[in-house]
């Protein structure tokens, strides 16, 4: 089925939807519908261990993260909690559906091996490199510069949502790499109560923008287990995306309602959300071009935006390049020794400006035109992708 087929399922109708809920999502996770979320973003305690107060150079301490709930008495409790809290979340996660986890080299990897265990097949493992990240004080190690995210799906080899067009758009036409180069949550987007940072882990909203807009699609559910001061949920508003989250610390709760309730919704309609797949779009042939008078047989093609190679149009709508004949991504693979999409690589010669267009504007204005039996091209939902594993 192709993409802009596929019809996503609606939200259950008993889903807490937009809302925070305060408890323990050990418990609360039980309570939501079977296979009803479309995607999980977990930051999760990082189990630090940290055993004495850090301290600048100028005498002034280090805001730590000391908080309770990121204490254990051990690792074994630890891999018990890490390992409950997952298998709540692959319940009520859809078959097609995929989970987002973050941490440090404190947990990241005992996280990432139970993540496994329970079933789930890892996509990517992002970095997020920190920009402007906090000094090692002391001295005595590397800076600690990242943080890791796993992106698994719930089952090996099933449809899920990834928009690699809006990560490259994101990216100004570049493929996006896993390794992120965003700053920490600072300045005015950090909260603060009374001068103190209200939440010692809070993530920028930069971060949850790209994790969401790649693997999920406007509608959809996003669930947060550990929702903190409400970013997934901020993101998510912004995205035109439903969310769930789920806090055990009142004051956390108060701080995410408070936020959220000052965040606007989506301002755009969900199909401007959705980036733009351009295999979705009704397929033109090179010859239509000849057709309707956008090219005429004999014009010249430049291969790229500069240098001699060239080819001459033919009445039939292929190319010929010496002795190169064929369709245009016939002679542009001759050409480059190499896989390509003539559509990129094949340039004309504009009669005003007299500089070198992509003949990819000539098929953009055919369908502007309406091209005969094909509408005006809408924003397709994202890709659906298919993964036979690695």
């Amino acid at each position: 089925m192709s993409p802009a087929a596929r019809r996503e399922a609606p939200p259950a109708p008993d889903l807490p939807l937009d809302q925070v809920l305060q408890g323990d999502c050990l418990d609360l996770l039980p309570q939501l519908p079977a296979e009803s979320v479309d995607l999980v973003f977990a930051d999760p305690p990082y189990n630090l261990q940290l055993r004495q107060e850090l301290w600048r150079p100028n005498n002034t301490r280090v805001e730590a993260v000391t908080d309770a709930w990121d204490q254990f008495p051990d690792l074994a409790a630890y891999d018990q909690f890490t390992r409950e809290w997952l298998g709540a979340c692959r319940r009520v996660l859809r078959p097609s559906g995929t989970l987002w986890v973050i941490g440090s080299y404190h947990n990241i990897y005992r996280v990432g091996a139970i993540l496994m265990d329970l079933g789930f097949w890892i996509l990517n493992d992002v970095v997020w490199v920190k920009t402007n990240p906090m000094p090692n004080f002391r001295g005595v190690r590397f800076t600690n510069a990242h943080e890791t995210l796993l992106w698994a799906q719930k089952e090996k080899g099933a449809p899920y949502t990834f928009d690699h067009h809006a990560m490259k758009s994101l990216n100004e036409g570049l493929q996006m790499r896993s390794d992120w180069a965003l700053p920490i949550c600072s300045g005015r987007e950090r909260l603060r109560l009374a001068g103190v940072k209200a939440h010692s882990t809070q993530k920028p909203e930069a971060l949850l923008y790209r994790v969401l807009l790649a693997s999920s699609s406007p509608g959809q559910v996003v669930l947060d287990p550990f929702f903190g001061t409400g970013t997934t949920g901020v993101a998510a508003r912004r995205l035109g995306r439903h969310w769930i989250g789920i806090e055990r610390e009142a004051a956390y709760v108060n701080l995410a309602r408070r936020r959220l309730a000052r965040v606007p919704a989506a301002a755009l309609p969900p199909e401007a959300l959705a980036s733009l797949n351009p295999r979705s779009l009704p397929r033109i042939p090179f010859g239509a071009l000849l057709e309707h008078g956008l090219l005429r047989p004999g014009t010249t093609l430049y291969f790229g935006p500069q240098g001699k190679t060239s080819a001459r149009v033919l009445a039939d709508g292929s190319l010929q390049a010496g002795t190169q004949r064929g369709s245009i991504h016939q002679v542009a693979r001759a050409l480059r020794r190499a896989p390509c999409n003539g559509w990129e690589v094949w340039y004309y010669r504009d009669p005003r400006t007299r500089r070198r267009q992509p003949i990819n504007r000539l098929r953009e204005k055919l369908r502007k035109r309406g091209y005969p039996g094909h509408p005006a091209p809408r924003a397709a939902r994202p890709r659906r992708a298919l993964t036979k594993g690695r």
